[in-house]
């Protein structure tokens, strides 16, 4: 189901047109992440075939985005807006373009403003890709102009 209006926390966000996660990008992929007790998000992502580089393989940029919109939404969920100052992704195996991926996020440490947080991309219980990010908190993504 999609909807015009953004949720309340991805407009206070200013995250509502999202590539992945957008609820008013017509593009998005929808992700929905979910939160638990100890701070780790994680989603489920179906594939296709329109997002493979080579033949039945997703392309390394898809999944480069999958992990880092991750690691975003493991911050909101502890209410921290932050943007990705580096990305680090290991490509552990080919992701078939036709895969429902189980999609995680924990912190592994922080000194605010700067914190770093790690993802994983399983497929049937198998590490396909994982990747390590610093993030720098910010107060508005607003532009002056």
């Amino acid at each position: 189901m999609t909807t015009d209006q953004p949720s309340t926390s991805q407009q206070d966000i200013g995250h509502n047109r999202c590539l992945m996660c957008g609820t008013i990008n017509p593009l998005s992929f929808r992700l929905n992440f979910s939160g638990d007790a100890q701070g780790k998000v994680s989603a489920q992502f179906q594939s296709h075939q329109w997002l493979q580089g080579y033949t039945d393989i997703l392309h390394g940029g898809i999944t480069s985005a999958l992990l880092d919109a991750a690691m975003t939404h493991c911050l909101f969920h502890h209410n921290i807006k932050a943007l990705t100052g580096e990305l680090k992704v290991r490509f552990i195996a080919p992701i078939p373009c036709d895969a429902l991926l189980d999609i995680s996020a924990t912190i592994d440490d922080a000194i605010p403003p700067l914190y770093r947080v790690k993802a994983e991309i399983h497929h049937n219980g198998e590490l396909m890709a994982k990747a390590r990010a610093k993030f720098m908190e910010f107060e508005t993504l607003e532009s002056p102009v």
